[in-house]
């Protein structure tokens, strides 16, 4: 299939779902519907328990800026598998793993943590997709959300890309973010490109990203088993069976 990858630029870092999908045999047109700009260092650890992480991206965010030493002993609760294996990759030492979501995670922490051990510093957005600060404040729980990167959506999708849209040269799209998925639906109606959407399957990594897609009225917009990109291959590899 060709598939139209939304997610953000990942600098240097080859993006893993993008490799996955080539090496599954499919075509993949990057377009970046958000732009990922880092805006702070590493807070100050001093009485930390552990550290939050629910994207990539605040990992990030930090290793431009500089990891200190003392930050890889403590543990990270990361949101997924992908999170986790790029927090080891970077060097910390004590990863925990969520399922794939914010709101999974949180029980995670209750399960691991003890709230008198010290707070927890979650290496955050400036959009929150789940507040995990008040989430756990009803156990007891310090959250520090410290603030180290920001997405900027665009503006509209590229000339190259709405002619491809045109000339019906998409097989599916992957969705990997409800703010994704809502940029994704108003850039589209935009262009005036519903009725080509309409065509395309849309892969969504939860319901959350599929809920979004509801102004574009009526697609096809399967979601992954889990919300991880490994489930979003294995969710894509099912639905292109359909077209061999």
């Amino acid at each position: 299939m060709h598939l139209l990858l939304t997610r953000p630029d990942s600098g240097s870092e080859r993006d893993a779902l993008h490799i996955g999908l080539e090496a599954a045999g499919h075509r993949v047109t990057s377009t970046p519907l958000l732009t990922v700009k880092f805006k702070d260092v590493m807070p100050p650890l001093d009485g930390v328990q552990g550290l939050i992480v629910t994207s990539r991206n605040g990992l990030r965010a930090v290793a431009a800026g500089g990891i200190p030493e003392a930050a890889f002993g403590l543990p990270l609760f990361a949101v997924g598998p992908g999170t986790g294996a790029f927090a080891r990759e970077l060097g910390f030492r004590h990863v925990i793993e969520g399922p794939g979501t914010g709101r999974e995670l949180a029980g995670v922490i209750r399960g691991v943590a003890a709230p008198q051990t010290g707070a927890l510093v979650h290496l955050a957005a400036e959009r929150l997709a789940f507040d995990l600060k008040n989430a756990l404040a009803a156990d007891g729980f310090d959250v520090v959300t410290h603030v180290v990167y920001a997405t900027e959506a665009a503006s509209s999708l590229p000339p190259k890309t709405v002619q491809d849209f045109r000339a019906g040269a998409f097989d599916g799209v992957v969705l990997m973010s409800p703010r994704t998925a809502r940029v994704y639906a108003h850039l589209i109606t935009e262009a005036g490109l519903n009725a080509a959407a309409s065509r395309l399957t849309h892969f969504c990594l939860s319901d959350a990203v599929a809920q979004e897609l509801q102004a574009l009225g009526s697609v096809n917009a399967p979601v992954a088993r889990l919300p991880h990109s490994q489930e979003m291959l294995a969710l894509i590899a099912r639905e292109a069976s359909d077209f061999s």
